[in-house]
C-alpha cells in the first residue's frame, strides 16, 4: 500500500510499504478521504505539538481527519463490522480514567494523537481501536465525513458551548479551514456571523458561506465596527481560530459584557488585559479542543439534516500519490482545506 511518510524538513515522500494487520479489539480501516490539517505542518516544518513527538516520527505516517471503510475486524471486536462506513476519533488514552470514561479523551494525561504517536490517515489502510470508529450517517460523503471530524466536531463543540442560537451573534475571528467551517456551523446553530480575517479572498469566501457581516483589520478597527452594528452593545460571543495576540484581545474587545469568547486557536501565550476584558465585563473564555466522542452522532446528525455543506471549505483533493504536491499547496496558505481521496 501507499503511505505519505515526513522524513526530513519539509520534505514528504510516499512510499510503498506492507498492510497493516488489525489486532486485538482494532479494526482495518480502507481510506476513502483524509484532510490535512495545519498541525500535520507543524511536523512538516520540523517543529512539535505533542509531548510524545521524538526521531521516530520521521517513520509514522501523518493523517488525523480521515474517513473510510472497515475492510477487516480484528479478534474480539463487537461495535463495528466489515463494510460499516466510519470517520475516525483522533484521540488514544488510557480509557480508564475520568476523561475518557467522559469521552474527552483528548484531555487524558496520556494521551496520544493518530498521526503523530502512531500512523495516521494518510495512506491507502490503517489500523484503529473500534472505539475509534465513527459510525456516519447514511447520507454523509466521504469528504464531509473527514472535514466533519476536527472541523465539524471542534466548532459544533464551540458553537454549542456558546448557546449559539437565532437571538445570538458571534464573530469569528480567523477565516481559515476552522473559521470557515465555524461560520457553516455558526450558522447552522442560526446565529447571526460577523467574519473577521486580514485577507480578502478569505472575507471574500466568508460572504459565500453565509457570513453576514465581514471586517478586514488592516482596513478598519473591527471593535468599532461591531460595536456600530450592535448600537455599541457588543457581539454576544466570539470564537478565535487565529493565533496570537490580536485576534484574541479583538475577541475580548468585541464582546458585550456577559459575553462569551471560545478559543480554538493554538497558541503558547499571549498578554491580555485582565481587569478591563474579564473582571469589568464578566467575560467567560472558553477553551475549546476536539470534541467529546459520545457527541459524534448528535454533531453528524446536526451537519446533516441542516444540510450544512462542510464540502465548501474543500479547495482541493489530491490521490495520496500525490502528497509531495499537496502539502506545499496546503502550507502557502492560499487554499481552505486540502483532501485525499480515494475512488
Amino acid at each position: 500500500m501507499l503511505a505519505a511518510k515526513l522524513p526530513r524538513l519539509e520534505t514528504v515522500e510516499v512510499v510503498e510499504e506492507e498492510m497493516p494487520t488489525p489486532g486485538k479489539g482494532e479494526v482495518l480501516i480502507r481510506m476513502k478521504a483524509s484532510a490535512l490539517c495545519r498541525s500535520d505542518l507543524h511536523r512538516y516544518h520540523g517543529t512539535t505539538i505533542f509531548d510524545e513527538e521524538d526521531e521516530k516520527s520521521a517513520y509514522i505516517t501523518p493523517g488525523h481527519e480521515p474517513c473510510g471503510i472497515v475492510e477487516e475486524i480484528g479478534e474480539g471486536v463487537t461495535k463495528v463490522k466489515k463494510g460499516d462506513r466510519v470517520a475516525i476519533y483522533l484521540g488514544l488514552g488510557c480509557g480508564t480514567c475520568p476523561d475518557c470514561l467522559r469521552g474527552d479523551v483528548m484531555l487524558c494525561k496520556e494521551f496520544k494523537c493518530i498521526g503523530f504517536a502512531v500512523n495516521g490517515a494518510h495512506a491507502d489502510f490503517m489500523t484503529i481501536p473500534e472505539e475509534n470508529c465513527l459510525l456516519m450517517p447514511e447520507k454523509m460523503d466521504y469528504i464531509t465525513g473527514a472535514l466533519s471530524t476536527d472541523v465539524g466536531g471542534t466548532l459544533y463543540t464551540a458553537c454549542k458551548s456558546l448557546e449559539l442560537n437565532g437571538t445570538k451573534s458571534v464573530a469569528i475571528i480567523g477565516c481559515g479551514p476552522m473559521g470557515s467551517g465555524g461560520i457553516l456551523i455558526a450558522k447552522g446553530f442560526g446565529a447571526k456571523v460577523i467574519a473577521v480575517d486580514l485577507d480578502e479572498k478569505r472575507l471574500e469566501m466568508a460572504r459565500e458561506l453565509g457570513a453576514d457581516y465581514t471586517f478586514n483589520p488592516a482596513k478598519c478597527n473591527v471593535v468599532e465596527e461591531i460595536n456600530r452594528i450592535t448600537n455599541r452593545i457588543g457581539v454576544d460571543t466570539a470564537i478565535v481560530t487565529g493565533g496570537g495576540n490580536a485576534p484574541l484581545n479583538t475577541a475580548l474587545d468585541a464582546v458585550r459584557t456577559r459575553g462569551k469568547v471560545a478559543l480554538i486557536a493554538e497558541s503558547n501565550k499571549a498578554t491580555i488585559d485582565p481587569s478591563n476584558q474579564f473582571l469589568r465585563k464578566r467575560t467567560e473564555l472558553i477553551g475549546c479542543w476536539y470534541f467529546n466522542r459520545a457527541d459524534w452522532e448528535e454533531i453528524a446528525n446536526f451537519i446533516v439534516s441542516n444540510n450544512i455543506e462542510m464540502k465548501k471549505i474543500c479547495s482541493k483533493t489530491f490521490s495520496i500519490s500525490e502528497a509531495p504536491e499537496a502539502f506545499p499547496l496546503f502550507d502557502s496558505g492560499a487554499t481552505q482545506k486540502v483532501v485525499f481521496v480515494w475512488e
